[in-house]
């Protein structure tokens, strides 16, 4: 039997073996099976690594523009000629299928081309003359060292929401992946250095929470950026704050979606379904909440029907709607939320307990589930189930769905399928969410748009991609300018005094 692989540390442009004596075994959640061991890092090579970033920045931050965005160039290449390997990656130790797994590399990419026009993202601003010989102007910077903590639900898509935007304006950066699924990201950073990124810019370090804090503590590390749950990123947030450094913490979220009764009802319901299920429930941009508006609650037995015809089994299976979920603490927590939801009153009507998958019946599978009749104090409603387990509510009007979600302290994406102009404004303006779909359920905006939770889903003022990304990993110094010009011309006598 062969010996599972050990997953090394990126420092300084190698590979580099832990010398921890904490390793944690890395499964694929179709069959238990161990595929890897993923370090937990010491203070020592953490230490290391953030000097080896600062070192590496006093040259990256003096390298041309240009020379940074022919990086990029090559990095989107090297994404896109190996997507079929890092979604393999992915499938083998997440889980979900080969198609996601391809479509999450695909956003991820479309983060590293908007990178390639950094020469224009971090132009700066001049005024001539603002006042009487006095010239005002900015420039924008690069903060340093940065660091990025990522979730194990996109463990490619989320370090390319991070690093290439700041590594393109000139900073270093030290990303901490998942400890679950950590072999795609790594395989994304070993792409970068190929591309050109010289060695240093940009690290990778494997550990749990003495490693997240680390960064958000160490004295070097200037911006921390996260993305992953609301417990880990209240304390993410809390602790790089409490250190003086910038944070952006994408935290958790309890997306809705809205259908009129004027709705296109085939495109309704075919979007909730993928939008509700694929993945397995596990995206923060999930929709786990249908707000089905007047008559629009007849079409809920077609619904569980469409979602009964979902076909559940291992990620590699290209027919696959869904796989399993991550691991089987995610298992237990989804089916004990489902029981929870029995035992207060929701009506399940499509329970997906108990599937057993031919061959794979060790695997964390869990299948598209629905409860009719949640009310807003059920904990199936109150709680993140980051299952395949969709809400329904039924309220009477619009203004009753809108004033139901905006009770809820989360405000990641939403969502309002109908074909009337005058509800969809209605529902962009008075909606309290910071990413809305119309017609369109995961409602996350391409790579130059910002990605802009509000409310308990987000804390810190700016979020990842487009222009907010920009500023938050550099910053603007401002130069006021005054030059006296000569009236006599240029004096060309060469003094010896």
């Amino acid at each position: 039997m062969s010996a599972v692989p050990r997953i090394p540390l990126l420092i300084g442009g190698k590979l580099v073996q832990s010398k921890t004596t904490e390793w944690r075994d890395v499964f694929n959640p179709a069959t238990q099976e161990v595929v890897a061991q993923v370090p937990f890092a010491t203070k020592e090579e953490l230490d290391l690594a953030v000097e080896n970033s600062r070192e590496a920045f006093a040259a990256w931050r003096n390298t041309s523009q240009a020379a940074r965005t022919r990086v990029m160039l090559n990095l989107q290449k090297l994404v896109r000629d190996n997507t079929a390997a890092l979604a393999k990656a992915i499938t083998l130790e997440h889980g979900k299928t080969l198609p996601d797994a391809e479509g999450e590399v695909g956003r991820g990419l479309e983060v590293i081309e908007h990178a390639c026009a950094i020469s224009s993202l971090q132009l700066g601003e001049y005024a001539e003359n603002a006042a009487t010989g006095i010239d005002v102007y900015t420039l924008i910077q690069p903060l340093g060292v940065c660091a990025g903590i990522t979730a194990f639900n996109f463990p490619i898509m989320l370090p390319c929401f991070m690093f290439p935007i700041a590594v393109a304006a000139g900073n270093t950066f030290i990303l901490k992946p998942s400890e679950q699924d950590p072999s795609s990201s790594l395989m994304l950073a070993q792409l970068a250095l190929e591309a050109g990124l010289p060695p240093g810019v940009l690290n990778v370090i494997h550990g749990g929470a003495d490693i997240a804090n680390g960064l958000c503590e160490h004295p070097h590390v200037k911006a921390v950026s996260f993305i992953g749950s609301t417990r880990v990123g209240t304390e993410i947030y809390r602790r790089a704050s409490e250190a003086g450094k910038r944070c952006q913490a994408m935290m958790g979220a309890k997306n809705h979606c809205v259908i009129m009764p004027d709705a296109d009802r085939e495109v309704a319901l075919n979007q909730l379904v993928g939008a509700a299920f694929g993945a397995a429930g596990q995206r923060c941009m999930a929709t786990s909440v249908a707000v089905v508006v007047g008559e629009a609650k007849d079409w809920l037995p077609d619904f569980v029907e469409r979602a009964r015809k979902l076909k559940v089994n291992i990620g590699s299976d290209r027919d696959a709607d869904l796989g399993p979920l991550v691991s089987p603490a995610a298992k237990k927590r989804v089916e004990g939320l489902i029981q929870k939801g029995v035992e207060e009153g929701a009506e399940l009507l499509l329970d997906g307990r108990g599937l057993s998958v031919a061959g794979y019946e060790q695997g964390n599978f869990v299948g598209p589930t629905v409860f009719g009749g949640v009310k807003a104090d059920m904990a199936i409603y109150c709680e993140e189930i980051f299952g395949p387990v969709l809400c329904v509510v039924c309220v009477d009007t619009l203004e009753e769905a809108v004033e139901f979600i905006n009770q809820n302290p989360n405000g990641n994406g939403v969502a309002v399928f109908t074909q009337d102009g005058g509800t969809a404004r209605y529902f962009q303006n008075h909606i309290d969410v910071g990413q809305i779909g119309i017609n369109i359920p995961i409602p996350v905006p391409v790579a130059w748009f910002s990605f802009t939770g509000s409310r308990a889903s987000k804390l810190g003022d700016l979020g990842p991609n487009g222009k907010q990304a920009v500023h938050f990993w550099t910053q603007t110094k401002t130069v006021t300018a005054r030059w006296v010009a000569h009236a006599t011309g240029v004096n060309t006598t060469i003094s010896m005094k």
